[in-house]
């Protein structure tokens, strides 16, 4: 874990990362993914799952998909789908402080909204000043695994991928951040559309929970 001395670029995915999956805040969102769906689109139930979860895997994002086949307004969808209750993800002092120590810049990287983003991290009480926000609106609604995002990112905020670390718990999402020069970390996520390619060298570091992690890292870099 030397080379984690270096790093002066925190990169955290939102969803499933700063919260564990075990919350389930995803498939509230899930569940409106599918409402707009069938209300925009005129489809049945399980012809709108079928779309959600078909245009995940092919487009990166429900999202992408969406807009490429049926030009839906990305805004209307966002808003749409994290207009959810976020009381009971539960406060997370132990992550706020081992955040709050890292040395350098400390960006989230999400496929979902900003806005999205703010809720969650006042939810988990984790100090909103602490992070700068990347988002799918930043990326031009191109999300995660495709490169560019990456790209943007890297060029938005100056970031040298050599000094800098992603953690993100989607294992594909990891490849481009490896192949631009970044170290990656994958939080253990065992659902089947997670976890695919979790054993290939693009990963350099699997973690069970985030916090235990960043502490490590706190103490190797003190």
């Amino acid at each position: 874990m030397d080379s984690l001395k270096k790093v002066k670029y925190w990169i955290f995915d939102l969803d499933n990362t700063l919260y564990p999956s075990s919350t389930n805040l995803f498939s509230k969102i899930d569940k409106l993914m599918a409402t707009f769906i069938i209300d925009k689109l005129n489809v049945t139930h399980q012809e709108a799952m079928q779309m959600k979860n078909d245009y995940f895997r092919k487009h990166g994002t429900t999202l992408n998909g969406l807009i490429k086949n049926h030009k839906i307004d990305p805004h209307d969808f966002l808003e749409f789908v994290h207009n959810i209750d976020y009381s009971f993800l539960k406060k997370n002092t132990k992550l706020n402080d081992q955040i709050k120590c890292l040395p350098g810049e400390k960006i989230i990287f999400t496929n979902g909204s900003k806005k999205h983003a703010e809720r969650v991290i006042e939810t988990l009480e984790i100090e909103k000043n602490q992070f700068s926000i990347f988002d799918i609106v930043d990326s031009d609604f191109i999300p995660k695994p495709e490169k560019k995002p990456y790209e943007k990112l890297i060029s938005q905020f100056r970031i040298i991928p050599e000094q800098s670390i992603f953690i993100e718990d989607i294992a594909r999402n990891l490849r481009p951040a490896h192949e631009l020069g970044m170290q990656t970390a994958w939080l253990i996520n065992s659902d089947e559309w997670a976890s695919e390619g979790h054993g290939e060298d693009h990963i350099h570091y699997k973690i069970n929970k985030l916090e235990d992690f960043l502490e490590k890292c706190n103490l190797l870099i003190q």
